[in-house]
Parts: structure tokens; C-alpha cells; sequence
């Protein structure tokens, strides 16, 4: 593994609450066993997504809507 993974999965652990590398491994493994139908690209690029928004690449899109002022309430609202 290269540093710059166990920097991104030590900061993926982090971020989501698990106290330790290990426990983050166990339940990320537990999920795949769960959910064969994710297959390598789509966990790949599912982690690329949340590098993406910690490095403040690109957005969720929670975060688009609170900074234009939007939310679900007003969107159904409207429909």
C-alpha cells in the first residue's frame, strides 16, 4: 500500500468516528461481504468522491444546497 492510501483510509477513519485503522478495515470489509453487488470501481470511486469533497475539490451535494440557500422542504414545496 502507499502512503498517500493509508494517509487517505487513516483520514477516512478519522473523519467517520471509528476509533482505529483496524475497526474501520472490519467494517469496510464487513460491507463488502454484505454488498457484493459494489464492485472495485465502484468503491474506488466512491473513495476518490470523498478525497474529492475533504480536499475540497468538489462538493456534496448537502453542501451546494445550504450554500444557495435550499433545502428538500423547499424543493417539494415547489413541485
Amino acid at each position: 500500500m502507499t502512503e498517500t492510501f493509508l494517509e487517505d483510509v487513516d483520514t477516512t477513519w478519522e473523519d467517520h468516528g471509528f476509533n482505529s485503522r483496524s475497526e474501520f478495515i472490519r467494517a469496510v470489509l464487513r460491507d463488502a461481504l454484505k454488498h457484493p453487488e459494489f464492485n472495485r470501481a465502484d468503491l474506488k470511486a466512491m473513495l476518490t468522491s470523498e478525497a474529492e469533497i475533504r480536499e475540497g475539490r468538489t462538493h456534496s451535494s448537502g453542501d451546494v444546497k445550504a450554500a444557495y440557500g435550499l433545502d428538500e422542504t423547499a424543493r417539494d414545496s415547489d413541485e
